[in-house]
């Protein structure tokens, strides 16, 4: 299994290419602000063939560059269907205070190839089987992306802004809700094996098995505690 991830853009946000192998076809997840040189570096560096963009949520730190990724490789974008109109109208998504100044240089719209996820899908794209959950809170569109256990990786999840190392993500967003983040985090995380592996993560990575140690937010779920009213000011 392959996974190169790199941070873009002014937000840092990670956006990933996953395929079975270098030298095959590969899924790129998140391709968001100035992502598109790094997509294209690692698309040469590993010899990878892209067959589709697929998309944790709709903010714009996540979703800036697909339509320039997906055209170049002329392949389709996935998302939830809540979250599909902040591709073209990234300001009703999160305000015009936040990160607005970048805006004149965002390319906003959707790539001529848009597809819906719906929750359980199971994805087979390029070789691998990404299983879809909705997982409202950050976005009510928002969704995470596991893959099961291959001979050299233990499961991946995928995890977009709903679950990070020690935190999870915002919800003071149009359409985030703390109640919809705590019932996602105990319906999508929590069953989960502790020997997953969560992208993104503090270093490259965490695991659930560290996450019900340390992060206050699943354990206070995990007990039925509820959580803190705000989540910590982290991802778009």
């Amino acid at each position: 299994m392959l996974i190169a991830g790199f941070p873009a853009g002014a937000w840092g946000t990670n956006c990933y290419l996953v395929a079975p192998a270098a030298g095959e076809e590969c899924v790129i997840i998140d391709p968001g602000h100035q992502a598109a040189d790094g997509v294209a570096e690692a698309v040469r560096k590993h010899r990878l063939k892209p067959v589709a963009v697929v998309l944790t949520h709709g903010h714009i730190d996540h979703v800036a560059s697909v339509v320039p990724v997906c055209g170049a490789h002329d392949v389709p974008a996935w998302i939830h269907p809540e979250d599909r109109y902040m591709m073209s109208d990234p300001e009703k998504a999160i305000g015009r205070t936040i990160g607005m100044p970048l805006m004149g240089e965002l390319t906003v719209g959707e790539p001529d190839d848009v597809r819906e996820l719906a929750d359980g899908t199971k994805l087979e794209l390029a070789g691998l089987e990404l299983t879809v959950a909705h997982a409202p809170g950050h976005t009510k569109g928002s969704v995470t992306f596991g893959l099961p256990e291959a001979a050299d990786i233990p499961p991946v999840l995928f995890s977009g802004d709903l679950l990070f190392a020690g935190s999870i993500g915002r919800t003071d967003f149009p359409g985030g809700s703390m109640d919809d983040m705590l019932e996602s985090l105990a319906r999508v995380v929590l069953p989960l094996d502790d020997a997953t592996v969560v992208l993104p993560g503090h270093n490259d990575y965490t695991t659930i098995g560290q996450e019900r140690a340390t992060n206050p937010y699943l354990r206070r779920v995990a007990a039925g505690q509820g959580a803190a009213n705000e989540a910590p000011r982290r991802g778009m």
